[in-house]
């Protein structure tokens, strides 16, 4: 398993929705070993595949000591959404209030193919619901209401990173059509 660079806000591929896995081989394991490596170098709570540049629907997690991952995840939500304090790996030194369903349940597959159901609640239903949006091309930045997300805009416009953009090659094949990205 390698650590490899988190995408940055600006990234293209970060705004670009995740293509279905449908090949359960040795590369989408090594891919989920990364990322959870990745993950937790960091640290985070979740990571996205597409936040490691590859365009799949895949993302790891980790909360309250209970580690693991999903692939082609479905969610399911319920409950009143409520304003959750939130960041997000890329998007450094910030956290917001994204409104969040407070209980979620992630249907899909683990790296072998075999279907899973994990019911969360609090913090890891918003993990599902952060990781899940990345996949989809959506930033919790998204989720703000329009005041939050003008001091969320005006943080990121004046951190030390705003405005690098830096595209590296993945070492893991996209299966978007474009081979490596």
């Amino acid at each position: 398993m390698t650590v490899l660079d988190i995408r940055r806000l600006g990234d293209p591929v970060l705004r670009t929705p995740a293509s279905e896995v449908s090949d359960f081989d040795t590369e989408l394991r090594t891919l989920v070993a990364d990322l959870t490596a990745t993950m937790l170098d960091a640290p985070g709570v979740g990571l996205a595949a597409p936040q490691i540049g590859v365009g799949l629907r895949v993302f790891t997690y980790h909360v309250d000591g209970v580690l693991g991952h999903v692939v082609n995840p479905v969610l399911s939500l319920d409950g009143d959404l409520e304003e959750t304090e939130e960041g997000c790996l890329s998007i450094p030194d910030l956290t917001a209030l994204p409104r969040r369903a407070p209980r979620a349940v992630a249907r899909g597959f683990d790296q072998h193919g075999e279907p899973i159901r994990i019911e969360g609640t609090a913090l890891l239903a918003q993990c599902f619901q952060h990781e899940t949006d990345h996949l989809d091309g959506v930033l919790f930045i998204d989720r703000l209401d329009s005041t939050e997300r003008r001091r969320a805009l005006k943080v990121i416009r004046s951190s030390a990173w705003a405005g690098e953009v830096v595209v590296k090659e993945s070492p893991h094949e996209s299966r978007t059509g474009g081979g490596r990205r």
